[in-house]
C-alpha cells in the first residue's frame, strides 16, 4: 500500500470520509477506504468537526462564477471598457467595477486567483446560538455539570420557557458546542459530565470501534438445539474472525462434531462483505452439514438474517464476553496463528494459500478425536 499518511486530503475524499463516517464505519475503516496507512488523519478531520460533518459549501446564487471572473479577464486583456464587459456578463457595471478593486485592479487581476480568494472569504460562520445567549448559556452549563444529558436538557428548556424561544435549542446544538470547540462557548471540561465522555459525536448507526454491540433479532446461543451442544450430530458450526494487522481479517468456520476447519478470504469487516464470503462457502456444503452457526457478538455478524435465507442455517449468539463458548473455533483460531501471527497484514493471503493451511490443519491428528485427523472424522460422517 502506497504510504499517503502525510498526504492532504482532497474534497472528494474528504466528501467519502465524511460519507462513510455517517455510515457507521468505523475510523480504521474509513482510513483503509481512502488507503491511508496511518488512521490520524482521518481522526484529526473528524476530531476538528467534532464527529459532525459540516454543511457542503455552496456559493451563492448571485456571486460570480469562475467562468464569468475568465470573461473579465479576456474582456480586460482585449482592453474593453468595465460597461462593456459587464454587458457580456449581463451584469452590473458596479459589480465588475467591484470585483476589479478586490483583486488588484485592471493590471493585476487573475480569474483563477480571485476566484480562490474569494471563496476562501465566503467563510463568515455565524454566532451560534449559545454565544448569542448568555442566560441560555449558563443554564446549559449547569444542568451538564449536574450530568444532564443534552436531550435532557434541550426537554427541560422546552417545559420551562415555553413562551422564550431565546431559551430553547435543540440537543444537536448542545452537542456541537460541546464537541467543537472552534466554537468557544462551552467549556471543554463539560465533556467529562456526559454518560459516555466520548470526545466527538458518532454517527448514529456507527462506532469508534467495532466492538460488541446490539444485532436486531440476535438469537442467543441458549436457543441452540442441543444436538449441537453435545456434539453428537455434525453440521453445526462456530465461526470467527482471525485479525491481522492494518485492519485486515480471516473468516474461520469450525465444525463442532468433527472439528473440521473452513478459512475464508473477506475483503472487509462490515456484514455486508463478510456475510457474502461466508454465505458463498457454506453453501457448497452438503445439506447434513448446514444445520446452525454460533457466532460472537460482532457486527459483522449483524445481517445475520440474510445468511440464513441464503445457506438454511441459523445463526446463533454466543453471551458478551464469553470466547468459551465458541471453544474449537477459539482453539483453532490459536493454531492458526503458526501460519497467520500477530501484527501479519492478512489481506495478502489468496484463497488458494487459505484451503491449503486449512487441509494441512484438517489432515492434523487432534487428541480430542483420539488422536484421528478432522478430515477423516468428516468422511466418515459423510459415507
Amino acid at each position: 500500500m502506497v504510504e499517503r499518511s502525510r498526504v492532504r486530503f482532497s474534497a472528494s475524499e474528504r466528501a467519502e470520509l465524511w460519507e462513510r463516517w455517517r455510515g457507521g464505519q468505523c475510523i480504521a475503516d474509513i482510513a483503509r477506504a481512502l488507503e491511508r496507512r496511518n488512521k490520524s488523519g482521518v481522526y484529526r478531520i473528524l476530531a476538528t468537526e467534532g464527529g459532525i460533518a459540516p454543511r457542503p459549501r455552496r456559493r451563492a446564487a448571485g456571486a460570480l462564477r469562475l467562468e464569468e471572473r475568465e470573461e473579465i479577464s479576456r474582456g480586460i486583456a482585449a482592453g474593453q471598457s468595465i460597461r462593456q464587459i459587464a454587458r457580456v456578463l449581463g451584469r452590473a457595471p458596479s459589480t465588475v467595477s467591484r470585483e476589479l478593486n478586490r483583486h488588484g485592479g485592471r493590471e493585476a487581476y487573475r480569474a483563477s486567483d480571485a476566484d480562490s480568494v474569494a471563496w476562501d472569504r465566503a467563510r463568515r460562520p455565524k454566532c451560534c446560538r449559545l454565544a448569542r445567549h448568555p442566560r441560555l448559556r449558563w443554564r446549559v452549563a449547569q444542568k451538564l455539570a449536574l450530568q444532564w444529558s443534552p436531550p435532557q436538557i434541550s426537554g427541560w428548556l422546552r417545559r420551562a420557557f415555553p413562551a422564550d424561544q431565546t431559551m430553547q435549542l435543540s440537543h444537536e446544538t448542545i452537542y456541537k458546542s460541546l464537541f467543537v470547540q472552534a466554537r468557544g462557548v462551552l467549556k471543554k471540561e463539560l465533556v467529562a459530565h456526559l454518560r459516555t465522555r466520548r470526545q466527538m459525536r458518532q454517527a448514529k448507526s456507527g462506532t469508534l470501534k467495532n466492538g460488541l454491540g446490539s444485532i436486531v433479532d440476535a438469537v442467543s446461543i441458549r436457543e441452540r438445539p442441543a444436538e449441537a451442544e453435545d456434539r453428537a450430530v455434525p453440521g453445526h458450526w462456530e465461526g470467527d474472525l482471525l485479525s491481522g494487522a492494518n485492519n485486515t481479517h480471516i473468516a474461520t468456520l469450525v465444525e463442532r462434531h468433527t472439528r473440521f476447519a473452513m478459512l475464508i478470504k473477506v475483503d472487509g469487516k462490515d456484514t455486508a462483505t463478510v456475510v457474502d464470503a461466508l454465505a458463498k462457502h457454506v453453501r457448497r456444503l452438503p445439506a447434513q452439514l448446514r444445520r446452525s452457526l454460533t457466532w460472537d457478538r460482532g457486527k459483522e455478524m449483524a445481517d445475520h438474517k440474510r445468511f440464513t435465507l441464503a445457506t438454511d442455517v441459523k445463526v446463533y449468539f454466543c453471551d458478551p464476553r464469553s470466547p468459551w463458548q465458541r471453544g474449537s473455533n477459539e482453539n483453532t483460531n490459536g493454531l492458526l496463528r503458526q501460519y497467520f501471527p500477530k501484527g501479519k497484514d492478512l489481506s495478502s493471503y489468496p484463497q488458494a494459500y487459505l484451503d491449503k493451511i486449512a487441509k494441512r490443519l484438517n489432515q492434523r491428528p487432534r487428541q480430542t478425536l483420539g488422536f484421528e485427523c478432522p478430515a477423516d472424522r468428516l468422511r466418515a460422517v459423510l459415507q
